[in-house]
């Protein structure tokens, strides 16, 4: 094996290492999305990739549609798999079924499972949300619709939400379904300046937000340890579901916070 051929061996192992990188999935997937989005008619404004401040550090919000109807608030995963969760988890499971025949055993198939833990997306978008509300207080009353849209081959039939969670080709469909008027054309541009000013995007680059989300993190798990809800402060009581022993917080139904 000549020397150019390695070179060329190690370069397209680490473009593939890098193309198939949790980060750029996510990317494909935003990119994806916003696509999908661009469709939506003018009366529709779309932003994409955004941070704003909180309490403990910055959210990024995949993208927000401003319009009369309302705020959307849409968090984009890119999975695919079996997907299960509910909106009380702390993490919902991506399940993996792969069936693989090698060429010395063509005759026989093996069945490999994978499974993976991610943060809950509902509680993800909904945080966004909230975030967004606190950020428009000038606009009590205006509608902040929470979506979480699948765009990868994921699997979702085994979630459960009294949010939007949906496939990327019922985006459009989710959003269309609001038809009740909140805003007026300048109540939307005035909408769409307070978001652009709280936008922190540009002095704020990824490597910062993952910090910042790992703090918060620490932060909460801590808190966790220490037997206490992070989400209102209750104690946390260990109990028995359907699917065995975690633990909830002292102060349900009022606060549905529960880990395992």
């Amino acid at each position: 094996m000549t020397p150019l051929i390695i070179i060329l061996i190690i370069v397209l192992s680490i473009y593939l290492a890098w193309y198939n990188s949790a980060r750029q999935k996510g990317k494909r997937g935003e990119m994806r999305v916003s696509t999908i989005l661009s469709q939506l008619p003018d009366e529709y404004t779309i932003l994409n990739d955004l941070v704003f401040k909180t309490e403990k550090g910055t959210t990024q919000i995949d993208h927000i549609v401003v319009s009369k109807y309302g705020v959307f608030a849409i968090e984009t995963k890119n999975y695919r798999g079996e997907i299960y969760g509910d909106d009380n988890r702390q993490e919902w499971t991506q399940l993996i079924v792969t069936d693989v025949t090698y060429a010395k055993k063509w005759w026989k198939t093996y069945t490999y499972v994978t499974k993976n833990h991610f943060y809950n997306p509902v509680k993800q978008s909904v945080g966004h949300a909230l975030r967004i509300k606190e950020m428009l207080s000038a606009f009590p009353h205006v509608k902040i619709v929470p979506i979480v849209v699948f765009a990868g081959e994921a699997i979702l039939s085994n979630v459960e939400s009294r949010y939007h969670i949906v496939y990327e080709e019922s985006l459009l469909d989710v959003i269309s379904e609001y038809r009740t008027i909140y805003l007026t054309d300048d109540d939307v541009q005035v909408v769409l300046g307070i978001l652009e000013r709280n936008n922190v995007r540009g002095m704020v680059n990824d490597r910062q937000h993952v910090k910042n989300l790992r703090t918060a993190a620490r932060e909460i798990n801590a808190t966790i340890n220490s037997g206490i809800c992070p989400k209102c402060g209750g104690r946390l009581i260990e109990r028995n579901g359907k699917y065995g022993t975690f633990y909830g917080c002292s102060n349900y139904p009022k606060c549905r916070f529960t880990i395992k």
